[in-house]
């Protein structure tokens, strides 16, 4: 059961205070009756709603985890004429969006959906997802440098911290770390190495919350099932 303006904002119809305004004015019927009471709850797999005489439809929720290939952004439109992300998957899902983003260097793990309060809880900082990243680098990386990083540093005018960081492998050439953040700041972990003066070569996300990339390959997609979307919003 879902409240009606609830209902008339997820099906698109109006956001949920004009859709209070429309329950008010008596423009929402519910299976042939109007309806006018703020709080009204409904069954959508069953009550049919209509709005001035035209039956809503409840909107189909997509839920979408995409391994992002470099080389492409996460905007619909890109200024500089680069691919984009929502060429990965079919057409007809226009009314998907990017659950956060990654930059055009940047691969890995991000989902995709219409459901505005699902991407919301992934992406405001109060909810604190974390995220696990692959970091190849250039130079050694020290345990020292990593506990810097889990104390948290500040770096042109924001915190920057890491909930956890190892060292995967290293090398004086070469070294392969895996950071798990919290709040996903704009190009975080690029941000932490830069201010110890590193830089990084390959960044890959492998993990939000609980749902891991896996054996996702790039440019590919996959719907996510129930299980997985109820765990991402148990978890917050």
């Amino acid at each position: 059961m879902v409240r009606l303006q609830k209902f008339l904002a997820d099906a698109g119809v109006a956001s949920r205070r004009a859709g209070e305004q429309f329950i008010l004015e008596g423009r929402v019927a519910v299976n042939g009756q109007t309806v006018r009471l703020l709080g009204t709850k409904i069954d959508p797999d069953h009550d049919q709603v209509a709005v001035d005489g035209k039956f809503v439809r409840p909107k189909k929720l997509i839920y979408v985890a995409l391994n992002k290939p470099v080389g492409c952004v996460c905007s619909r439109k890109d200024e500089l004429d680069r691919p984009t992300i929502y060429e990965l998957v079919p057409r007809e899902w226009d009314t998907v969006q990017t659950v956060g983003r990654l930059d055009f260097n940047s691969e890995g793990l991000i989902f995709l959906t219409n459901d505005g309060q699902f991407a919301l809880r992934l992406t405001h900082p109060r909810y604190g997802v974390r995220k696990k990243y692959l970091a190849t680098v250039e130079g050694e990386v020290t345990p020292t440098m990593l506990q810097l990083f889990k104390r948290g540093i500040f770096h042109e005018g924001e915190r920057l911290q890491a909930l956890a960081a190892r060292i995967i492998s290293g090398t004086r050439g070469k070294s392969v770390v895996e950071l798990e953040l919290g709040e996903g700041r704009n190009r975080e972990v690029r941000r932490l190495f830069e201010s110890q003066a590193i830089t990084v070569k390959k960044l890959q996300r492998i993990q939000i919350g609980k749902i891991r990339l896996g054996e996702l390959k790039p440019g590919k997609w996959r719907t996510l099932n129930a299980v997985e979307i109820k765990t991402l919003i148990s978890d917050l």
